[in-house]
C-alpha cells in the first residue's frame, strides 16, 4: 500500500512530464491548425471573461486595504501605492489569472478530452493516421497562454484602478502620493515578470487539464474525476512554479534604486 502511495503520484508527474515535452515538439509541426486554435481562444474568453472581471476588483480593494492599513501603521502612507500596485503586478495578478484559467477553461478542456476519450473519438483518430496531440492538443495550448495574457493584462489594470479608488476613497489616501510612490519603486521588469508568469500559468493549466482528460477512464464518473483531478494538480502545481519563479526574479532584478 505504501509502495503504491509513492510510485501512484510519481509515474503521473512522470507521464505529464513526457506530455508536455510531446506538446513542445509538437508545437513546431506543420500544419497548423489555425481555426481550432481560433475557436479554442474564443471558447476559453467566453468562459473566463466575466469571472475575471467580477474577481478582479475585489482582488485589488483587498489588497490596497490591507497594505494601506498595515503600512499606516509604520507611518509611510505615501507608499501605499507602490506596496499595493506591486502585489497586483507580480503576484495577484498572474494567479488570479491561474486559478480562473485552471478553475474555469482548463477543466472544460479536460471534460472534453474526457468524453472524446470515452467515446473512443481519439483511439479512432490514431487509427486514422492523424495525431490527436498535433491536432488538438496544440491549439488548446497556445489558446490557453493568449487568453491568459490577456486576462491577466485585465486583472492588472483592473485591480490598479480599484486599488486607487479604494484607498483614495476609502483611507483617504492622496491621488499624487499613491501615483508618485508607485512610479518612484515599480519597475519595468515587474510588468514583464507577471506576463511571463501568465503565460507559463497558461500553459501548464492547459497541459494538466488534456493529458487528466486524455487519461480518463471508467466511463461518465471517470471523466468527472478526472476533471477534479486536473483543477487540483494545477492548482498545486501554479503555487509552486509561482514560488520559484518569484525567487529567481528577486536574485536576479534588484529592486528600484538598489
Amino acid at each position: 500500500m505504501s509502495a503504491a502511495v509513492v510510485t501512484g503520484p510519481a509515474r503521473v508527474a512522470g507521464n505529464l512530464f513526457a506530455f508536455a515535452l510531446d506538446v513542445l515538439v509538437a508545437l513546431f509541426r506543420r500544419p497548423f491548425q489555425l481555426k481550432e486554435f481560433l475557436l479554442q481562444a474564443w471558447f476559453i474568453v467566453k468562459v473566463t471573461i466575466v469571472p475575471t472581471a467580477f474577481v478582479a476588483i475585489p482582488f485589488g480593494a483587498v489588497i490596497a486595504l490591507q497594505t494601506g492599513g498595515l503600512i499606516k501603521q509604520f507611518g509611510a502612507q505615501s507608499f501605499t501605492g507602490s506596496a499595493a500596485v506591486l502585489a497586483v503586478v507580480q503576484q495577484a495578478g498572474p494567479i488570479a489569472t491561474a486559478l480562473l484559467i485552471a478553475g474555469a477553461a482548463g477543466s472544460a478542456i479536460a471534460a472534453d478530452f474526457g468524453a472524446r476519450k470515452i467515446r473512443e473519438e481519439l483511439d479512432a483518430m490514431m487509427v486514422l493516421g492523424i495525431d490527436p496531440i498535433q491536432r488538438l492538443v496544440v491549439p488548446r495550448v497556445l489558446a490557453t497562454m493568449l487568453v491568459a495574457v490577456f486576462l491577466n493584462g485585465i486583472v492588472t489594470v483592473v485591480g490598479v484602478a480599484g486599488g486607487y479608488v479604494f484607498n483614495v476613497v476609502l483611507q483617504d489616501g492622496t491621488p499624487g502620493a499613491y501615483l508618485a510612490s508607485f512610479t518612484a519603486l515599480a519597475q519595468l521588469p515587474d510588468l514583464y515578470q507577471g506576463m511571463i508568469k501568465a503565460l507559463i500559468f497558461g500553459f501548464l493549466a492547459a497541459i494538466v487539464a488534456c493529458y487528466m482528460g486524455m487519461n480518463a477512464k471508467g466511463g461518465p464518473k471517470g471523466v468527472g474525476d478526472a476533471v477534479n483531478e486536473a483543477v487540483v494538480i494545477t492548482f498545486t502545481l501554479l503555487f509552486i512554479v509561482n514560488f520559484f519563479i518569484t525567487a529567481v526574479y528577486i536574485q536576479l532584478i534588484p529592486p528600484k534604486g538598489m
